[in-house]
């Protein structure tokens, strides 16, 4: 392994990340530049997948030996976020929609440096604001964000709120503009959220399930996918999971979503489309090194509500 990703048990998409190096180094770190990477309209030219997940845009997003993670697309579906690891470093790519083409994939560098690692973008469902979380030995796990600036981005900037006075990670956003995320303390992993007060976001409380993290809440919250080992059993791979919310607030245990969604393989990172209709996560083979992301109709989850 070339890199050393803070705490391992923390942030297992970046473990994978640095342990993937090597392989996509020998393979090139960019997707391809040719004209045939860019590709029309609606969802990269490809078909919406049913209850079978499919990989999405290979060869221009899934790169054959790159690990990539965390789709996030804009409400008009005119923008798209992910992040690949590109010579050991997670960084954010984006795409946009024009003249009814994808653009070529590029890095976002929100930053313009400051910031080595960037990762795990989120566009809010209003359209005008980039979450986004960041990593190197100043800011180790914390939230930033860059606002709407007509057809472009303003400066990056931390998020003043308590969320960022612990490690946090993966944050995203419900229509109202509540805020769900990942903390660490003393080793552990917690999701929580912060309800949006006049677009601050002074209070972060615990979600309250009963395990999974890296979650991603639904546009209305009436459910939350997250990663977690089959059946919480750490010896396990990791499955993809959803937390139906209660008609008193709390919240269903987790449901593993099943087969065909996971597999003997590390499904993990689940986000989902700002209409609330597709389900993106990544599925990464250790014993071929080859990690893709994959997308699938969310009707895989509405089947499973109680």
């Amino acid at each position: 392994m070339k890199r050393t990703y803070f705490t391992l048990i923390l942030i297992p998409v970046l473990f994978l990340s640095a342990c993937n190096t090597k392989k996509e180094s020998s393979k090139g770190s960019d997707a391809p530049t040719s004209e045939s990477s860019v590709t029309e309209s609606p969802y990269f030219g490809q078909s919406p997948p049913g209850l079978t997940p499919e990989v999405f845009a290979p060869g221009v997003v899934s790169v054959e030996g790159r690990y990539e993670f965390g789709v996030s697309f804009s409400p008009e579906m005119d923008e798209m976020y992910f992040s690949p690891t590109i010579e050991g470093h997670s960084v954010t790519y984006f795409s946009k929609l024009k003249d009814g083409k994808w653009t070529q994939p590029k890095e976002a560098n929100f930053t313009k440096g400051r910031v080595r690692d960037e990762f795990s973008a989120t566009v809010s469902l209003d359209g005008e604001r980039i979450y986004f979380t960041t990593y190197d030995s100043l800011y180790p796990l914390k939230i930033w964000y860059v606002n709407r600036d007509r057809d472009s981005w303003s400066e990056a900037k931390l998020l003043d709120s308590p969320i960022n006075n612990e490690e946090a990670i993966n944050l995203n956003g419900a229509k109202n503009g509540d805020l769900y995320y990942m903390k660490s303390a003393n080793r552990k992993q917690i999701m929580y959220y912060a309800p949006d007060n006049n677009g601050e976001f002074p209070i972060g409380r615990k979600v309250g399930i009963d395990y999974g993290t890296h979650g991603f809440i639904s546009p209305s919250q009436d459910f939350l996918v997250v990663t977690a080992n089959k059946e919480n059993d750490r010896s396990k791979d990791k499955d993809i999971h959803v937390c139906f919310r209660q008609k008193d607030g709390t919240w269903t245990k987790p449901i593993n979503l099943g087969s065909p969604v996971n597999t003997d393989y590390r499904e993990g990172s689940p986000t989902l489309t700002p209409d609330g209709k597709y389900l993106f996560f990544n599925r990464y083979d250790e014993e071929s090194g080859n990690p893709n992301i994959y997308w699938v109709s969310t009707e895989v989850i509405n089947r499973l509500k109680p």
